[in-house]
């Protein structure tokens, strides 16, 4: 059972969690909080432990549950990691306990106290990372080098870089995130994460302005009038994503575009709404 007036608070990196989860089986402790120290808000006479990490300790909690439970459910583990609701450090502590003695099948069993949370998070996160991955938009900088600003709700930047790396290998790129301040950087084929919280996104380049007005037109040219449903669109493309969406910026920021998202769908035509099922092209 957890104890109420324990708390561990750690770095917020995997390996700071990594590093809580082996401290808690070695002292046969149940935190009620695991939280990075960035989000953490304790409780009234609640007992706080400082992890401080350790990658030997967070390398031997990684190879056991690769071990035990295999890669895909250490993914996993990274993935709820990255999330940023409050609770992701204490469910993946539940979640580790309940798999090492459940093994492989743990991360289906869905119905568990134990594994309920931590999968809702999981999905949650991955959910994130494919947003961006469809939507990312990328801009030519003077240097040559491609810049995309994302805004996501999860830190998804570690999972988005192994993702472009190998497809843009010989190019180099940035990926920064405005929220959690990360800047994922891109040369050849090889990445790493960078903090910075005062990262500037250089000037663009003299055409990269003609490429973005190409894409846009392209955009509201393949659009399909009878079938526009801005209900729709916004289910499969959130606001919050707009502003960082080429296409889509002029509306986020209420300028001209934003006639666009007001438009009314069409009328009846032999007593069926033309446009309810779907929106435009790009919209699905």
């Amino acid at each position: 059972m957890d104890d109420l007036e324990l708390a561990y608070v750690h770095d917020g990196s995997l390996e700071g969690l990594l590093t809580a989860v082996f401290l808690a089986f070695e002292r046969k402790e149940y935190p009620s909080d695991v939280s990075a120290s960035c989000r953490f808000m304790p409780r009234l006479g609640q007992r706080i432990v400082e992890v401080e990490t350790n990658m030997e300790r967070a390398w031997r909690v990684r190879a056991g549950i690769i071990r035990v439970c295999g890669m895909e459910t250490y993914q996993c583990v990274v993935a709820a990691s990255l999330s940023d609701e409050p609770d992701a450090g204490s469910s993946v502590l539940s979640f580790v306990r309940y798999a090492m003695k459940r093994g492989p099948r743990a991360r289906f069993d869905k119905a568990a106290p134990d594994v309920e949370r931590f999968a809702e998070i999981v999905r949650s996160v991955r959910n994130e990372h494919h947003y961006w991955v469809q939507f990312m938009r990328f801009s030519k900088t003077r240097d040559g080098v491609y810049v995309a600003v994302c805004n996501p709700k999860a830190s998804v930047v570690p999972l988005l870089m192994g993702w472009f790396s190998a497809r843009f290998n010989t190019q180099p790129f940035i990926v920064f995130d405005e929220v959690h301040h990360v800047a994922g950087v891109s040369h050849n084929g090889e990445w790493q994460l960078v903090r910075s919280p005062d990262f500037v996104v250089p000037p663009a380049a003299v055409d990269d302005a003609f490429y973005e007005q190409a894409w846009k037109t392209f955009y509201d040219s393949v659009a399909i009038d009878a079938r526009y449903n801005p209900e729709l669109r916004r289910s499969f493309m959130p606001k919050r994503l707009w502003k960082n969406i080429v296409e889509l910026s002029d509306v986020s920021l209420g300028g001209p575009g934003i006639k666009e998202e007001r438009r009314p769908l069409p009328k009846q035509r032999n007593g069926a709404l033309k446009g309810s099922a779907a929106g435009g092209l790009l919209d699905q």
